[in-house]
């Protein structure tokens, strides 16, 4: 199985993909789509979907993983974050993708251990999980993390759907 994580953000946008087989997880690829502030809201949403879209294309992901939004102090930020989850959300949906959703603490406890973890500890654990990922920007990195959290929860379900 092949799996998308996407960590949203308006400005950037962490991608990667991930191939699951069984407990194994390989690191396929990462990146960020980059979106200028300069743009009106619109304009970045679209060049957004866009360039999620592409990755989409480029992957062939079975299933897609997007880290919930926290709700921060400036309320106009969390709003406009929201919004830039909403297409994040849409891109693999559209495609017919299942699309999982994961709290950032749940992700990090997965990948980590510990629900509070300083993002420094997210970026080792997943290079770590996944040789070969060793350079990969904050953004994809956590996004890595997304989708191995997905991995993680999704084949427990699927363990515990065949048992039944």
């Amino acid at each position: 199985m092949r799996v998308i994580g996407l960590d949203p953000g308006l400005r950037h946008t962490g991608w990667g993909v991930i191939d699951v087989a069984g407990n194994r997880l390989s690191h396929v690829d990462a990146g960020v789509a980059s979106v200028s502030p300069d743009l009106p809201l619109s304009e970045r949403l679209v060049a957004l979907f866009r360039q999620v879209r592409d990755v989409l294309e480029r992957f062939s992901p079975d299933e897609a993983a997007v880290e919930e939004t926290f709700v921060n102090k400036n309320p106009a930020s969390t709003l406009k974050l929201g919004v830039a989850r909403g297409v994040v959300l849409l891109a693999p949906a559209e495609r017919g993708l299942k699309v999982a959703e994961y709290s950032a603490n749940l992700v990090k406890k997965a990948v980590v251990g510990a629900g509070h973890a300083e993002k420094a500890q997210v970026q080792m654990m997943v290079r770590r999980l996944l040789p070969g990922c060793a350079a990969v920007k904050a953004d994809a990195a956590d996004a890595l993390a997304v989708a191995i959290c997905h991995a993680h929860h999704a084949g427990t379900q699927r363990a515990w759907s065949v048992a039944r």
